[in-house]
């Protein structure tokens, strides 16, 4: 205390003020701990730095780069700067002289002066650090913004080609029914097989919607032991008119017991695009042959002997930039498809492969791990 009751109090007075506001801040009273902390320090620095001349004018300096810095409000901003700079001014122009209060040692200041010095580089630190925090989250929440644009893309991408499959089965049915091409006879048959594709769309519009409600923060990838079959089945189903339309051989050659352990939402989603080209681009009576094999990892291979790509097609196949053909009977696709698959099969640890000639036909080969489930599992299960 050297003597200096009156300055010794002060001090104890700031050392209070710092506590109460730790306990503000506890109690997330931020706005209040503010106006404490700079109001009473400006005041405190600005007496004892007139009358004890102890270097107090440099703690204002910080007090100012603290207003700049935490405020946003140009008048809270501006009113504060100009109370500090006039303080400032009064502590070096204008030192008063008190018989309660003797000047510090001259060692005293030099201490001051260089712990207010030092603490003007630790707090400019610190906020710098705060702000580049804020700017590294704000990088990721527009990496996450545009991730999830991207899923959503992908999802509309899915609900509109697992619609469109089954309305152009519907389209085909109803075309027939216009050329007259079912005999009277046949009509009731005809209706009994427009409720059953009207059904199947209704039961893929529900697995498609749940599918894409569960996807909706973002495509996540849920891997799980299944057999396969079952889903090839779904997917066979799936473009059951348009096998018949076409009148395409399906050669199926899947083992009861063959497993996959990835997700199988995904596996779905890539079968029934790479079925779908397959179908897409045979020609009518033409046959698609769907095979796996079972070793170390599970090897689906969708071959068909249709129009087959160029080289050129296949150089941008899995790019944004390919160039989607029109199929035998003039479908035309997007192109996402294939990237979706690409994607899907990555997510799941697997690679997806294809052979391609002109004139000769195409084959896919996915290479996925091997689950561990047996079909009694897959009843239990479902």
């Amino acid at each position: 205390m050297q003597g200096r009751y009156l300055l010794a109090g002060l001090n104890a007075t700031t050392t209070f003020i710092c506590i109460l506001v730790l306990i503000f801040h506890k109690y997330r009273k931020y706005l209040s701990a503010r106006l404490v902390l700079i109001c009473t320090s400006i005041l405190i620095y600005t007496f004892t730095g007139v009358y004890f001349h102890n270097g107090a004018e440099y703690f204002l300096l910080n007090i100012l780069f603290i207003v700049i810095l935490i405020y946003d409000n140009k008048w809270i901003v501006g009113t504060l700067s100009l109370l500090v700079i006039t303080a400032f001014m009064l502590i070096i122009f204008m030192p008063q002289s008190w018989y309660l209060a003797p000047p510090v040692p001259v060692e005293r200041i030099w201490g001051n002066v260089a712990v207010s010095l030092l603490f003007i580089v630790v707090a400019l630190s610190f906020f710098k650090h705060v702000q580049s925090d804020y700017q590294r989250e704000i990088e990721q929440q527009q990496q996450a913004l545009v991730s999830m644009n991207k899923d959503k893309e992908k999802l509309f991408s899915i609900v509109a080609h697992d619609i469109r499959s089954p309305l152009a089965t519907l389209e085909s049915l109803l075309d027939m029914f216009r050329r007259g091409q079912y005999p009277r006879n046949d009509m009731e048959e005809a209706a009994d097989v427009l409720h059953k594709k009207v059904s199947q769309l209704g039961i893929t519009l529900d697995n498609v919607l749940r599918w894409s409600t569960r996807s909706m923060k973002g495509i996540q990838t849920r891997r799980r032991d299944f057999l396969l079959a079952p889903v090839v089945t779904e997917v066979l189903h799936f473009f059951e008119g348009i096998i018949q339309q076409k009148q395409i051989r399906i050669d199926l050659q899947i083992p009861v017991t063959a497993a996959l352990y990835a997700d199988r939402d995904q596996v779905s989603v890539i079968l029934r695009n790479l079925f779908s080209n397959a179908l897409k681009f045979s020609y009518p009576g033409g046959n698609i042959e769907l095979v796996a094999d079972v070793t170390e990892e599970v090897v689906i291979t969708i071959t068909d002997h249709g129009m087959g790509m160029s080289a050129q097609q296949l150089s941008t196949l899995f790019t944004s930039h390919q160039y989607p053909g029109y199929g035998t009977d003039g479908e035309r696709g997007t192109g996402l498809g294939l990237l979706l698959c690409r994607e899907f099969a990555e997510q799941n640890g697997g690679v997806i492969e294809v052979k391609s000639l002109p004139e000769s036909g195409t084959s896919f080969t996915l290479h996925f791990m091997k689950g561990d489930f047996s079909p009694e599992d897959d009843a239990a299960f479902n």
